[in-house]
Order: C-alpha cells, then sequence, then structure tokens
C-alpha cells in the first residue's frame, strides 16, 4: 500500500503539492505541510506539449519523497499506456493520476493537413490500470459547470470513473465553495467509499489574468473575481491570496475533504506564506472560515463565483430524438437481432473478404451510409449503440465515455461547437436512456483497427 492510501486509510487530511516537468528540481519537497502529510504531484505536459515525462523527472527528487505521477491522455493511444504503467512498476511509484487532458497546443482535427489528434480517455486508462493492479490510482473531476446538461454530463461520467476502479477524485481548480460542497455530498449520496480532495491555487491577479488569456480549459474566473484582486493589488493587499488559499483549505479540511492538491505554490517563500496563514486561521470553525472567506470575496448574493448563464442548454429536440429513435430500431434490426447475427455472420464468412479490393469497396460503402448521417470516421469498433447514435468521433478529442473537463457552458474546449456529451445527456434524459451514459464503459479503440469496417468486425466478433 502507498503512504497516500495509508494517509486516506487513516483519515489524515494530507496536501499533494504540484509541480511541474519544467522545474527541474529547484526546490526542496516536503514530506508535511502545515503538519499535515504531504506528497508531491508531477504534472504531465501543463507547460509546454514536450515537457519532460513525470516519471523521469521523478528520479531528480528524493525516493523517500511520495509521489503521484500524473498521465495525460492526449495524443497517446492504449499501447502507450501500457507502456507507461510497466515503467511505473519498474520504478515502484503506484500513485497515479490519469487524465484525459487539455487539448494540445498543436492539435488537428482535419485528416486533410495530417493525422488526426486523439486522446487516450480516463475511463479507458483506469481500466487498464486497474486490469494490472497494483496502482492507487486517481482521476479528475470538474463540478464548476453552470448549464444543466453539461453539470449532469460530468457526474455521470464521475459515475464512469468510479465504476472503472478510481480509488480517488481531485476536482479541478475552483473557487466555487458550494460547488465543492455538492460534489463531495455527491460520494455520500450514492455510497462511493472512494476519496475526494480539492484542487486549491493562490489567485493571483497576473494568475488570473493569465488563465483568461490563454482560456485555460474549465477554471471559471469571473468578472467579480477579477475586480477584487485588481483592488487588493492597488491597495497592497497582496497576503489576502493566500489568506484566502489558507482559508479554502481549511474549510475542505472541516467538508471532510481527505486533503487538497496545491498547485503554483512550489516556491519556498510562497510555500511558508501560506503555511503562516494555515497555521493562523486553524482554530476557526466551517462557518467561521466561511465568514471570513466571504469577506475577503465581498460576496453578497453567493453568485460571484459563477459565469454568466447565457444558457446554451435546452430540451432535446424533436428532430434528434425522432433521429435517435429511428437509428435504434434499425441498430436493432440489423445488429442486435438474432436473425441479423445469423445472416451477418454467413456474409463475412465468405473468402472474399480477405481481399484488398472487397475490403476496401466494404469500408467506403459503410463510410458514406454513415458519415453524413452521425459524422463516421471509420474508427471499425462503432459505439453508436452505446451513446445514443451521437458518434464520439465527432468529439475533438475523440471520447467516448463522457465530457473532458473544458467545456463551458456546454460549449466545446475547442470554441467552436456545442459539446456533444451534453446533447447526449439531454437526450439521455428524453428519452429515458440516461443508465446507459452513467453505467457503460466503452473501450478504447486500438490503433490496430481504425480504417477497418465496424460492420465485418460486428459480425465476426459476434461469431466469435
Amino acid at each position: 500500500m502507498s503512504l497516500l492510501a495509508q494517509y486516506f486509510a487513516q483519515q489524515q487530511f494530507c496536501v499533494l503539492v504540484e509541480y511541474l516537468s519544467s522545474h527541474q528540481a529547484q526546490w526542496p519537497v516536503k514530506a508535511q505541510f502545515a503538519g499535515f502529510p504531504a506528497a508531491m504531484t508531477l504534472a504531465d505536459r501543463v507547460h509546454a506539449d514536450d515537457d519532460e515525462a513525470p516519471l523521469q523527472v521523478a528520479k531528480q527528487y528524493p525516493q523517500e519523497i511520495e509521489k503521484v505521477i500524473h498521465f495525460s491522455g492526449k495524443a497517446r493511444d492504449i499501447q502507450d499506456f501500457e507502456q507507461f504503467l510497466q515503467d511505473a512498476k519498474t520504478r515502484g511509484q503506484k500513485n497515479l493520476l490519469l487524465l484525459t487532458g487539455d487539448k494540445l497546443k498543436q492539435h488537428c482535427y482535419s485528416h486533410d493537413l495530417e493525422p488526426r489528434t486523439r486522446y487516450l480517455e480516463s475511463v479507458n486508462a483506469v481500466m487498464e490500470a486497474k486490469r494490472q493492479g497494483g496502482f492507487h490510482i486517481g482521476v479528475a473531476f470538474n463540478p464548476f459547470k453552470y448549464a444543466e446538461a453539461e453539470k449532469e454530463a460530468q457526474y455521470l461520467k464521475l459515475h464512469k470513473k468510479m465504476k472503472a476502479g478510481a480509488d480517488y477524485v481531485i476536482t479541478q481548480l475552483g473557487y466555487d465553495m458550494a460547488a465543492l460542497q455538492d460534489a463531495h455530498a455527491f460520494l455520500a449520496r450514492h455510497q462511493y467509499a472512494q476519496k475526494m480532495l480539492a484542487c486549491v491555487m493562490p489567485l493571483t491577479l497576473a494568475r488570473a489574468k493569465f488563465m483568461l488569456k490563454h482560456n485555460v480549459a474549465g477554471i471559471v474566473i469571473t468578472p467579480h473575481m477579477l475586480q477584487v484582486l485588481q483592488q487588493e493589488k492597488e491597495q497592497g493587499l497582496s497576503d489576502r491570496v493566500y489568506v484566502r488559499c489558507a482559508l479554502q483549505i481549511l474549510m475542505c479540511r472541516h467538508l471532510g475533504f481527505a486533503g487538497v492538491h496545491l498547485s503554483a505554490c512550489h516556491q519556498p517563500e510562497e510555500q511558508v506564506l501560506l503555511e503562516s496563514y494555515i497555521e493562523e486561521y486553524r482554530h476557526l470553525s466551517f462557518a467561521e472560515c466561511e465568514q471570513l472567506w466571504n469577506t475577503l470575496w465581498q460576496v453578497q448574493t453567493s453568485t460571484e463565483f459563477h459565469p454568466k448563464l447565457a444558457y446554451y442548454s435546452r430540451p432535446a429536440t424533436s428532430s434528434q430524438i425522432i433521429k435517435y429513435q429511428h437509428l435504434h430500431l434499425m441498430h436493432d434490426a440489423l445488429f442486435e437481432s438474432k436473425l441479423a447475427k445469423g445472416v451477418g455472420r454467413f456474409i463475412f464468412n465468405f473468402n472474399v473478404w480477405d481481399r484488398t479490393k472487397a475490403n476496401n469497396a466494404l469500408l467506403k460503402t459503410e463510410h458514406l451510409s454513415k458519415h453524413a448521417v452521425v459524422g463516421c470516421e471509420s474508427c471499425g469498433q462503432c459505439r453508436l449503440g452505446e451513446t445514443l447514435y451521437i458518434c464520439p468521433e465527432t468529439c475533438p478529442k475523440g471520447l467516448a465515455n463522457g465530457p473532458c473537463g473544458g467545456t463551458s457552458l456546454d460549449r466545446c474546449e475547442f470554441g467552436d461547437r456545442e459539446c456533444i456529451h451534453s446533447v447526449k445527456a439531454r437526450l439521455a434524459k428524453a428519452v429515458g436512456q440516461t443508465a446507459i451514459l452513467k453505467e457503460k464503459l466503452i473501450p478504447t479503440v486500438s490503433i490496430a483497427v481504425r480504417g477497418t469496417s465496424s460492420w465485418k468486425n460486428w459480425y465476426v466478433e459476434a461469431a466469435g
């Protein structure tokens, strides 16, 4: 059992301090933070897409320091992850944080330019890590969603992450304490034994402006928050940044979180300052911490941390429902019935399908029949029946099990479309199929199967 797992088992509130690969072991790492047991986390390709791998960077730090190794699935296949797991085992690293990842800086979505960028989503990574065994597996979750459909989609995917085998959850960075309370209450409501940690950061004006300028995915910075930070800077009250961070950490402890994931606080002077305020306010109750927190953030209506709600969500349209119903009937008739499976096995048992021309003709026919209707990209492992006939390949990251954390009011992280998982959540509610988005773990599509006919693959597998 890892030390982190022991902290959780013993109900010890802990602090995970994040370091980037680009830090290159410039600063010492503590085994305790403000009297709490501490570990370091090594982030994966946050600063740049070609950052050194966290497993490599981990060797620069003392072996006795407890570490959590991040793995981001951006531009990676399941084979890449299997190799990562082997390397992690070899180096004795048990604590993992498995992420789908923000978009690559050089992401490509068009086949006309270069091969399509795809992402190994966290659900699939958790499934494989759990299958291999020996790891303490963490996942991320973003509770800071304010459009109904995108919030529902996030929680549906969290159910899947739990089912896949996650041991603990770390929230996205955020400052809406009500949303954090809701996230933690979710565990008890559904009787999940997994632990939850909250991601926190001393939010300076410069950091807030940077995140807005670069559209850092999934993080909510409101005009009200910027105004407060600007006022404090002008008044020379920069220490309040660390007071608030200390209060948030203490509130999370009062709420029953297993700990916090502390970002952007790796320099010794920052850590000393934050620790001093944790000590100063440690004696306060939750209500006292909350009152001071609200005073410092100038909270009056409890919506100061909410983005402007120009709701994109709406009920599923009649055309979406009719399309689902038609495709569902066709799928059942052509792929699920005993007759269909028997005919399909018969057809694809002929040797003609071993010939390149026949296979190419079949693939082209399948693509032409499905692309205009659902956006098919010939993945070779059709998952339409498990995604309410909304093709996961139409997600820029190719995610099938649910959304990433980067949506904003139902809009995709890429900003040019609505998130397909919000569409699915609304449709599922309308047609009574929410359970499939909550429970069905959809396997990853290997590179080897892409560009083949899913029809043939389906019937051949059915025959097996």
